[in-house]
C-alpha cells in the first residue's frame, strides 16, 4: 500500500509512463498491470488530477511550445514526445489547434522509481546513461526499450575535418553538408542507444553535440574514431573510414552488425529531391536494411503527406567507395539537396532533423525485428 500512496497524485495520462518504467525495472507484466489498476482505483476514490494541457498555435514547434510554458524544453522534450506520440505529426511535429498534454515533470518518474526502490533491494536502477558527445542539453539518454540489445551499429556522417562537403546558402550564410549530416547522425545514434544498441560514431566533433539551430556554424575540427586526424585527400579520407569500420567489424565478429552512412546531396538549385537509400548489389542484408528504412519513409509520407508522392528509392550503388569496400551490411543515405529551398527546410529545421533520425531508427527497428 505504501507504493500506491507514494504515487497517488499521478494523473491517468501518466499510467502509461509508470507502466513503461516498471517494465524497464523488470517487474512481471501481470504485477505491473495489477499495480496500475490499483493506482486507478485509489485515484478514483481520493481525487482526480486535472490534466495540464496546451493548444499549439501556428508556428509552434515543440521547443518553443515548452519554453512558452515556462519549462526547460531539454529536460522534458523526450517525455512530451512519449506521452503525446499519437497526437504528433511526423513523430515530432505539432499540429496547430491540436491540444497536447504537458509533462508534470521529469522528476515525477524519478520519484516513482525512488519510492519503489526503497521497498526492495532486488529492483534494478532505471537505465540512464550520459554521452558527452551529444552535448550538454542532450547527453542524458534514457532507455526506451531493449529491442536492439546485442546489436552493433556503425554510423558515418559524410565529409568532415578539412572537407565540409556540399555547400549551400541560406539567409545569406554558408551552410555545409558535414554539419547537418553529423547532427542527424548524432540524433540517430541517440535513438538507437535508447533501444539498447551499441553504437560507434565514426566521425566525431567534441565541441558541437546535437544542435537545435537552423544555421549550424561551420568548423573543421572533426576527427575519425577514436581521435584520428581526417585527411584532406578524398581517397585517403575514404580509406581511413573503411579501415576503421572493417577493423571494428573484425573485433566484433559473430555479433549482429550494420553500417549507416549519412550524406546530404548537392544538385542544381531547382531540383527538389527526396531521401534515397543505397546498398551493395550483392548484399542481401544490406538491401533488406535499405528497403526497411525506405518502407518506413513511404508509410510516413502516406500518413502525413497523403497528397504528395514519395519519390525516394532504394537501389544498389556499389560504385560508391564506402558501399563497395566496407564489410558490414549497410545502407548509404542521401538526405536531400542542400542547394534547393524546399530541401533546405527538411535539412535546416531541427525538428525535421529529429524526425529524419526517428524515421531512420524506426526503419532500423523494422529491419532487425523482421528476421
Amino acid at each position: 500500500m505504501k507504493i500506491i500512496e507514494s504515487i497517488v497524485s499521478i494523473s491517468k495520462v501518466d499510467h502509461e509512463r509508470v507502466e513503461h518504467v516498471w517494465h524497464n525495472l523488470g517487474f512481471p507484466y501481470v504485477m505491473v498491470k495489477y499495480m496500475v489498476v490499483c493506482i486507478c482505483a485509489v485515484q478514483f476514490v481520493v481525487a482526480q488530477d486535472s490534466l495540464n494541457t496546451v493548444t499549439a498555435e501556428p508556428g509552434d514547434g515543440i521547443l518553443s511550445l515548452l519554453r512558452k510554458q515556462g519549462v526547460d524544453p531539454y529536460e522534458v522534450m523526450d517525455e512530451f514526445i512519449y506521452i503525446n506520440s499519437e497526437r504528433l505529426k511526423d513523430s515530432v511535429h505539432l499540429v496547430a489547434g491540436r491540444t497536447y498534454v504537458m509533462p508534470r515533470t521529469v522528476l515525477d518518474t524519478v520519484a516513482i522509481v525512488d519510492s519503489i526502490q526503497k521497498q526492495s533491494t532486488d529492483i534494478k536502477k532505471l537505465e540512464s546513461s550520459k554521452y558527452d558527445l551529444f552535448g550538454e542539453k542532450h547527453k542524458n539518454v534514457i532507455a526506451k526499450s531493449k529491442r536492439l540489445k546485442g546489436t552493433i551499429y556503425y554510423l558515418v556522417s559524410g565529409h568532415g575535418g578539412p572537407d565540409p562537403g556540399a555547400m549551400g546558402t541560406y539567409a545569406g550564410k554558408a551552410i555545409a553538408e558535414d554539419e547537418y549530416a553529423y547532427d542527424i547522425t548524432l540524433r540517430l545514434a541517440r535513438e538507437l542507444m535508447a533501444h539498447g544498441a551499441t553504437v560507434y560514431i565514426i566521425i566525431q566533433d567534441g565541441n558541437d553535440g546535437i544542435r537545435d539551430d537552423r544555421i549550424l556554424e561551420i568548423d573543421h575540427d572533426e576527427v575519425a574514431y577514436p581521435d584520428k586526424e581526417i585527411p584532406l585527400n578524398q581517397v585517403a579520407r575514404l580509406k581511413q573510414r573503411v579501415q576503421i569500420v572493417n577493423d571494428l567489424y573484425k573485433d566484433n565478429k559473430g555479433k549482429y552488425q550494420r553500417l549507416i552512412v549519412t550524406h546530404v546531396d548537392s544538385r542544381s538549385e531547382g531540383q527538389n529531391i527526396d531521401v534515397f537509400f543505397y546498398h551493395h548489389e550483392k548484399s542481401k542484408n544490406g538491401k533488406k536494411l535499405a528497403e526497411s528504412i525506405h518502407k518506413t519513409f513511404e508509410a510516413k509520407y502516406k500518413k502525413f503527406q497523403p497528397n504528395r508522392t514519395y519519390a525516394g528509392t532504394f537501389e544498389d550503388r556499389t560504385s560508391l567507395y564506402l558501399v563497395k569496400k566496407t564489410h558490414p551490411a549497410m545502407t548509404f543515405i542521401e538526405i536531400g539537396n542542400i542547394r534547393n529551398a524546399k530541401d533546405q527546410v527538411r535539412i535546416l529545421d531541427p525538428d525535421n532533423r529529429q524526425a529524419l533520425a526517428k524515421w531512420i531508427s524506426e526503419g532500423i527497428l523494422l529491419d532487425y525485428e523482421d528476421k
